[in-house]
């Protein structure tokens, strides 16, 4: 069983592009006529670069090759031009192939991927949801905390026993930086209307994007303390893990990390430090399947649990279910919803979902099998990057 052909998709993602602008996705074949389907996470690049990316990483070191062989696609990709470092859109093409390989793996033995990654421990995973907009919204669900809460409110009515949210605002390409004292008290008027809507029926996740100095960050946990948030993610920027722990020792708010980082040795930085008490590894970026599960590994033997980012198309985020249904730190999986719209839209059959929980499927390989006629009818035309960052300081 080898690979003898792919093919890539570029899709794009209707208004208000919940999930990013674009997917790039990643089909294997193999001369049995088998398939498999991978996804590249957010590459900061225009997406069609991306596929083609994808194209040369496969031929050069996947056509003519068995999809068993993880190990060595991993190293000689990830050893390619003399690289060997956490390169995040080298290491993101590598995690679409990789988990396009393991499809292939569990088709090939009739078994579901997590059976084969050390075996199911959870029947369903509990899962949270950002608070997003709806069409007739009036205000701005993101800046408006009365809106908010009262969409937190419904979730938690549909099921979610954790909701996440982002009160800090933009975040730019001069970041990290101290807040305004109006932000710092946005932010806390923010978490306490969520906290009286919600009671103890749900936690509260307190999200960043990395905008504030260690000391900045600090000044916020003090306000945010008295509201008890599961996490604060985050608070500076991941690139120095050793910063991170600074906020890390300063507040009792555990802290999460891991959507920007790519390869183990990213996060064994994080776990050196102690700079965060849960990882938010993205299938689609970190390094795939196999990667995830040894990242898995050293946060167990930390006593750090795990919390896999969902911002993307449905083949990561059903990676990511993969991986957390056979990992026994797991926390709690990051969900958009309950996976409806456009997530369904494009897939032949969507995965169960039920009262803030996804059920881990239990068909050979990742789970999930992309409709390519939706996925043809619907091709990004534009040239915006998956998220875009402001160029203007604040």
């Amino acid at each position: 069983m080898k690979i003898t052909d792919y093919k890539t998709f570029v899709v794009g993602t209707p208004p208000p592009h919940i999930g990013g602008r674009w997917w790039v996705f990643v089909k294997l074949v193999c001369d049995d006529g088998s398939h498999g389907w991978g996804e590249v996470y957010g590459a900061p690049f225009n997406p069609h670069l991306v596929a083609a990316m994808v194209g040369d990483v496969v031929e050069r070191h996947a056509i003519g090759h068995r999809p068993f062989d993880i190990e060595r696609l991993w190293r000689t990709v990830y050893s390619r031009g003399y690289t060997q470092t956490p390169d995040a859109t080298l290491v993101a093409v590598l995690s679409g192939v990789e988990i396009a390989c393991w499809d292939l793996i569990g088709k090939a033995t009739g078994q579901p991927v997590h059976n084969l990654l050390g075996g199911k421990l959870r029947e369903r995973l509990r899962t949270y949801t950002y608070i997003y907009p709806e069409p007739d919204d009036t205000g701005d669900v993101y800046a408006e905390p009365d809106l908010a809460a009262a969409r937190a409110a419904e979730y938690v009515r549909r099921g979610f026993t954790a909701v996440k949210f982002d009160p800090v605002g933009p975040y730019t390409a001069y970041d990290p930086r101290q807040l305004s004292l109006e932000m710092l008290d946005h932010s806390e008027a923010f978490v306490r209307r969520l906290r009286e809507a919600v009671g103890d029926q749900a936690d509260l996740l307190f999200g960043t994007h990395g905008q504030m100095t260690p000391a900045g960050a600090l000044r916020l946990a003090k306000r945010l303390e008295p509201y008890d948030p599961l996490w604060f993610e985050e608070p500076v920027p991941a690139e120095r893990p050793a910063e991170m722990a600074l906020v890390a020792r300063g507040t009792s708010i555990p802290i999460a990390t891991g959507e920007r980082l790519a390869t183990k040795y990213a996060f064994a930085d994080v776990l050196h430090h102690q700079a965060a008490a849960i990882l938010q590894p993205a299938l689609g970026r970190v390094g795939g399947l196999l990667e995830a599960k040894k990242i898995a590994g050293m946060a167990e033997a930390h006593y750090v649990q795990m919390a896999p980012h969902m911002y993307c198309g449905p083949i990561s985020g059903i990676a990511d279910v993969q991986l957390s249904a056979c990992t026994p730190n797991f926390l709690i999986q990051e969900s958009i919803l309950d996976w409806g719209g456009f997530h369904s839209e494009i897939l032949v059959t969507p995965p169960r979902f039920e009262e803030g929980h996804i059920f881990p499927p239990e068909t050979p390989g990742i789970g999930l099998e992309l409709d390519e006629t939706v996925l043809e009818a619907n091709p990004f035309q534009g040239d915006g990057l998956h998220l875009e960052v402001s160029e203007v300081p604040l």
